[in-house]
């Protein structure tokens, strides 16, 4: 079936990318780690862009589910701890395994996502139940501007899980509570 073999092109692309970066990203050296015949990457992705656009498309798609099977074990948040918790898990997924590997994807994907409008669409974050029961819980503490605190919340976080990415090591789960506690914060001002 075209849509089986299109997804496993698009994940062997998304291990290509992890394990050689963008310029080892090639149609031929997906067709290696497909275990398929040269030639058969170019047949269903014809040109490099289209290629990334597969692959960013499967990531976000692999992502969504994580995030979703994640937040399920997260709602309701009741309490500072457990959001943290849910924190800690989530950047023990993206430092981790596979997890590792697909942020090393998508980091890369950010990147080339500056020159390609279709990349940059495609990675534009989505609404997902993670993001969601962030800012609910956000809500019923009644914090003001909850859709730019959820965003700068969620950014922040991000950018943590890059730093650890290129230093080595966990997040800290002291970080994820100051920037917890900064989100929860009525006003503006530094603490």
């Amino acid at each position: 079936m075209v849509s089986d073999r299109r997804t496993l092109l698009a994940d062997a692309a998304l291990d290509v990318l992890a394990d050689e970066g963008m310029r080892g990203l090639t149609h031929r050296a997906v067709d290696r780690r497909a275990a398929l015949p040269a030639g058969t990457t170019s047949a269903y992705f014809r040109t490099r862009a289209a290629l990334l656009a597969g692959l960013v498309a499967r990531l976000v798609q692999v992502d969504q589910a994580e995030l979703r099977t994640t937040a399920e074990g997260l709602v309701p948040l009741r309490t500072v701890e457990e959001l943290v918790d849910g924190m800690v898990l989530l950047t023990r997924q993206r430092l981790t395994g596979e997890g590792r590997r697909r942020s090393l994807a998508r980091y890369a994907c950010a990147v080339e996502s500056v020159r390609d409008p279709e990349l940059r669409e495609i990675l534009v974050p989505r609404e997902n139940a993670g993001r969601e029961a962030v800012r609910l819980f956000l809500v019923a503490r009644g914090v003001p501007d909850v859709e730019n605190r959820t965003h700068t919340l969620l950014t922040c976080i991000d950018g943590l899980v890059f730093d650890r990415l290129v230093s080595g090591g966990e997040v800290p789960r002291e970080a994820l509570a100051g920037l917890v506690a900064a989100a929860l914060r009525g006003d503006d001002s530094p603490r």
